[in-house]
């Protein structure tokens, strides 16, 4: 390849999202940059600027406020350390005087920044005017400081000639869009090029204009290795290898988690594609697969270079093919991600050996205990395999993360109910449950059959409220849960199980087998 000699490019993440892991696509970005001969630095602001408001916030006077100022390093240090996950108490402690910690340090700017999550008073993530407006004035983001101050130095440090800024969540939306602004009064001939999940949802919604013009001098939509390649003057870049991400930039983080987490992502997309309201069939998002041979490989490399202490494969669902291949090529480390439920997990025999290549725990979307919601949903899934699946992965000690979804427009309360049966009658086989409320997305096929208005006010907004055809509307789906499924007496120990803010990223830490692998079979194989 060809290229630029003096191309310099700084990738950065910025706050704020779950700091469990290092995060997986711009270390992607780097490995394909730096195998491409193209310099590059990685900076992981997320993290580092979340550590950074809660050593520098100020002490309250309230008895919590003051509580968690003194104790805020012991309580970083507690969600690093592994004996602090025996201890549900200690661990969900910590959580909360953190979080209140961010609170008040985002006081002064109407924000309210969290481990997770990031609101402000005068400024929507889904309005562009609000996001350039947060652009011009990154004084009024809690972040400010710590981009003025020592992010932009890091940043600017060796003269880069483009800022790659990645971000894939709401909550780093306004964060993402105020460090913009700084870099901008520092440096206006930085080239700055967004990109990251958020933004490809946005580039794909119908009717599409760039809002930030002027602001921004390019998107990138999906994979941005190629686009970032050609940027720094490569050439042929046609049909480019998988990349082995790059973690060098990241290891030394100290992320909230006890002990490395290695993402890994082996495809872009979902190779089923059938769901209906599925964002990913909406946005047309192709299935991009990296070799299952490949991926095997990749991460038996990583596995042996970073020796991470579990394994967090990104998959949007891991294919049948890739979960045969950690089978045959086990990683080396403890793993978990997100299948569907069916074959090849109701062969008890299969469970077993997934069991014994790692897996530790995998998250499967159940979405509804109603054979008719599922089908309506188009899933692909029958109850009784789901039933199969369930008991099987308990016989093989690997733990089950159950995702639920209410109020879909199939769904009546008396189908609700169905799901709370089914529920509480496999609540022996459910490690942890996550229950959520349905959002229509924008310009799903399906949206155009329902009455349907603004859920949030903005431009960018991908989903819509709706009018539930049997008037099984949000607030009284929100009431069964809270009121009734929550509180079923078989359901309300694994809902108490599911670790605060971190949810699926810490579940596996809290598994018993995860310490003991000796013990991870509950019934013989």
């Amino acid at each position: 390849m060809t290229k630029m000699s003096d191309s310099w490019i700084a990738l950065i993440y910025p706050p704020v999202a779950k700091p469990a892991e290092p995060p997986a696509g711009i270390a992607r970005l780097a490995g394909a940059l730096r195998a491409g001969g193209v310099d590059c630095r990685v900076i992981d602001a997320n993290i580092s600027g979340l550590c950074h408001l809660l050593n520098t916030v100020l002490p309250q006077n309230d008895t919590w406020s003051a509580r968690a100022f003194k104790h805020r390093d012991n309580h970083l240090h507690a969600l690093r350390d592994p004996a602090v996950y025996a201890r549900p108490d200690a661990y969900s402690r910590a959580l909360s005087d953190l979080g209140r910690l961010l609170h008040n340090a985002g006081q002064s700017t109407a924000a309210r920044p969290g481990l997770a999550d990031f609101t402000h008073a005068r400024f929507s993530p889904v309005n562009s005017a609000d996001l350039r407006k947060a652009a011009q004035r990154p004084q009024d983001n809690p972040f400010h400081d710590y981009y003025q101050n020592h992010l932009a130095a890091e940043v600017l440090e060796s003269g880069p000639c483009v800022a790659g800024i990645s971000i894939n969540y709401l909550s780093q939306a306004l964060c993402g869009f105020a460090l913009i602004g700084v870099l901008r009064q520092l440096r206006p001939d930085l080239r700055i090029v967004l990109g990251g999940g958020l933004i490809t949802s946005w580039m794909r919604q119908p009717g599409w204009k760039n809002p930030f013009e002027g602001l921004v001098d390019a998107l990138i939509c999906g994979p941005g290795e190629k686009a970032l390649l050609e940027m720094a003057g490569c050439r042929d870049t046609g049909k480019l290898p998988a990349p082995l991400p790059d973690y060098t930039d990241l290891t030394a983080n100290f992320y909230l988690s006890p002990g490395f987490v290695l993402p890994y992502s082996a495809s872009d997309g979902c190779w089923w594609r059938k769901c209906a309201f599925c964002p990913e069939k909406a946005e047309k998002s192709p299935f991009r697969p990296v070799a299952r041979s490949t991926a095997a490989a990749q991460l038996r490399h990583l596995t042996q270079q970073l020796q991470p202490r579990l394994i967090h494969l990104l998959d949007n669902a891991i294919s049948p093919a890739l979960l045969g291949q950690m089978v045959h090529t086990p990683p080396g480390a403890p793993w978990y991600g997100f299948v569907r439920m069916g074959p090849p997990l109701d062969d008890p025999d299969f469970c077993c050996n997934l069991a014994a290549s790692g897996c530790v725990m995998l998250k499967l979307g159940l979405e509804s205990g109603s054979q008719e919601v599922i089908d309506h949903l188009e899933k692909g899934i029958n109850l009784k395999t789901a039933s199969k699946v369930l008991k099987n992965l308990a016989r093989a000690g690997i733990a089950a993360y159950v995702y639920l979804l209410f109020g879909t427009p199939a769904e009546t309360r008396a189908k609700a109910f169905q799901t709370l049966e089914f529920t509480a009658a496999h609540s022996p086989y459910i490690d942890f449950l996550n229950m959520a409320v349905f959002n229509l997305p924008a310009h799903s096929p399906e949206a155009e059959t329902l009455e349907s208005r603004n859920f949030y006010k903005g431009d960018l907004a991908l989903y819509r409220d709706f009018d539930h055809p049997f008037g099984w509307h949000r607030p009284q789906v929100r009431g069964f849960l809270e009121k009734t499924f929550k509180k079923h007496p078989a359901i309300r120990p694994i809902v108490r199980r599911d670790p605060p803010v971190f949810g699926a990223n810490h579940a596996p830490f809290f598994i018993r087998a995860f310490e003991h692998p000796k013990k991870r079979r509950t019934m013989p194989c």
